[in-house]
């Protein structure tokens, strides 16, 4: 039986290869996720102004917040202020894997313009944050359609 002897330069090389190798892998994987978000939601027959009221996401720029994942409204149309929708809302992603995030949203029924904030979420949508302008263009009364434009993140969350 004969054994080869691995100088000590090659054996601390390998080692520190493997080492900046693993940390690169992991600083990837950990970096938060950020950018631009563009959604079109679809709302008609589904938001009736009541409370439970919800619409269909029909594009999505972002994969956690796949087509056909629904934004339910808690909160009924024109309360208290007339002509203004101001809501808690619930991003579901309609998967069945509890994917969902919490937010506020709010619409100038008048004017179409608007703005819904998310502040966290579970499963794939924990820790997202997102600031989107609301844009309907039937002025938030018959339109069937509203743009969501703005920007997101996914906020980095404390070990568990």
């Amino acid at each position: 039986m004969r054994f080869t002897v691995i100088p000590r330069f090659v054996v601390v090389g390998l080692i520190a290869g493997a080492a900046v190798l693993a940390l690169s892998l992991s600083t990837v994987s950990s970096a938060p996720q950020k950018g631009q978000l563009h959604l079109v939601k679809e709302c008609a027959g589904t938001y009736t102004g009541l409370p439970g009221g919800y619409c269909t996401f029909t594009f999505s720029s972002l994969t956690q917040i796949p087509v056909n994942s629904r934004l339910t409204y808690e909160a009924a149309d024109n309360v208290p202020i007339v002509g203004l929708l101001d809501s808690n809302v619930v991003l579901d992603d309609m998967t069945g894997n509890g994917n969902r995030a919490v937010g506020r949203c709010t619409l100038d029924q008048e004017t179409g313009i608007g703005l819904c904030t998310f502040s966290d979420g579970t499963g794939e949508l924990t820790g997202f944050q997102a600031r989107l302008v609301v844009t309907c263009p039937g002025n938030g009364t018959n339109d069937t359609s509203c743009s969501l434009d703005g920007t997101y993140g996914f906020s980095p969350q404390p070990p568990r």
